[in-house]
């Protein structure tokens, strides 16, 4: 990053106002998007998959973000690694296929192999004295949670041990280790990875931007949403739910970008879960006795944001490809078990979140251009959009 350009970051952030959205210089910079690879989502968790999609001895898939690529792998022994996907004799990419399964991993230049673990098995004529120890592939940190699968590229990760252990009760009942993914999809946005996860972070904009979501989902108006809410936690409790909420985000958690976030709420009377009229869409999940109306914001850190119905889960991610580039990523999950076609319908399993984020590409496409404009100014923040200052906390404090 250029000195100047980095300075001026710093003065930005020394300058700026509490409750205000962050300057346009924090979403135009091409030195501040790189300084963000590099300090933020280098050193943050990532929510890159499901134990589902490695389930044999070999099975592989690769993450990416931005000039960055991770191989995930399960070895000979059943053990769950990730990889840099780096290869440590010249930097060529080692995996060239986004998934599949292999006996070792082949660097397609030199052909530096690599076992599933990491280790490098050898280095064609490279002399008596090189020691192929000291050149496997570099690690990533690995949590699974659940079945959901993590990785850090640094060797300094958030401390998240101590949230995941808390949110573990909470989650059990829902079993998201044996689900298995339905669909996925993705839906590019000509924006700043920050524009997009601001966007995901408050529901300031529901009512006005997503008129399906709103039909069900009372978190659009807290005002509407007070009087459901006890009336939920007896339902959520008959079924066998946790209902106290997790609020370990910003300066109530173990360090920055160690957030922890976990709260049901109301949907709309007649709604069971994410649905066009409110009736179920897959068999329920895990352990539930049945359905009670409610959704669960889930946030793993927070790059990493999930929706939890009693019979299907919405994760969320938005990766950054370039200053102006993100990819906006979903994946929903249903039980294990559940069949296409004969327990859910892939069309209406997936109807309101693939039009709400049809909404949210044309919405955040038009924030970027406005905030182009040299005339933009932060504005204050909504009370409903505290989630914002919780990521301010931690990306501020990485940067």
């Amino acid at each position: 990053m250029a000195q100047d350009d980095l300075q001026l970051m710093r003065d930005l952030v020394e300058a700026r106002q509490d409750g205000f959205a962050l300057p346009r210089h924090f979403y135009t910079s091409e030195d501040v998007y790189e300084n963000d690879i590099k300090a933020y989502w280098n050193h943050s968790w990532i929510w890159v998959g499901h134990v589902s999609q490695v389930p044999h001895p070999g099975d592989y898939f690769l993450f990416d973000y931005a000039k960055e690529s991770i191989i995930v792998v399960r070895d000979r022994e059943g053990e769950v690694h990730a990889h840099m996907n780096v290869c440590r004799h010249r930097g060529s990419r080692v995996c060239t296929e986004k998934q599949g399964n292999a006996r070792v991993f082949s660097c397609p230049y030199h052909a530096w192999t690599f076992d599933l673990s990491g280790k490098l098995r050898g280095g064609r004529a490279m002399g008596p004295d090189f020691d192929p120890s000291k050149y496997g592939l570099f690690p990533a940190q690995i949590r699974i949670f659940e079945g959901l699968i993590f990785v850090c590229a640094s060797d300094q990760a958030p401390p998240i041990d101590a949230g995941l252990a808390e949110l573990q009760s909470h989650a059990a009942p829902f079993d998201f280790a044996n689900m298995k993914i339905a669909h996925e999809a993705s839906y590019p946005v000509p924006a700043n990875w920050k524009l997009a996860l601001e966007n995901y972070m408050e529901c300031y904009h529901c009512a006005p931007s997503h008129k399906e979501y709103s039909r069900s989902h009372s978190l659009k108006d807290p005002t509407e949403m007070e009087g459901l809410v006890e009336p939920l936690r007896e339902r959520s409790n008959a079924i066998g739910l946790k209902i106290d909420e997790i609020d370990q985000t910003g300066e109530n958690s173990a360090g920055p970008a160690a957030d922890v976030y976990w709260r049901r709420y109301p949907l709309f009377e007649g709604y069971q879960t994410g649905s066009k009229g409110g009736e179920p869409l897959a068999p329920i999940l895990g352990h539930l006795t049945g359905f009670d109306g409610g959704a669960t914001d889930m946030q793993i850190g927070p790059l990493n944001n999930f929706l939890i119905y009693a019979d299907h889960v919405v994760g969320y991610r938005f990766v950054p490809t370039a200053l102006q580039e993100t990819d906006i990523q979903i994946v929903w999950y249903v039980r294990g078990d559940a069949d296409d076609g004969k327990d859910y319908n892939k069309e209406d399993l997936t109807w309101l979140w693939h039009v709400t984020s049809q909404d949210d590409e044309r919405i955040i496409r038009h924030n970027q251009e406005g905030v182009n404009s040299h005339r933009f100014e932060p504005g204050p923040l909504s009370e409903m959009e505290w989630g914002i200052l919780t990521f301010y906390h931690s990306y501020l404090s990485m940067i």
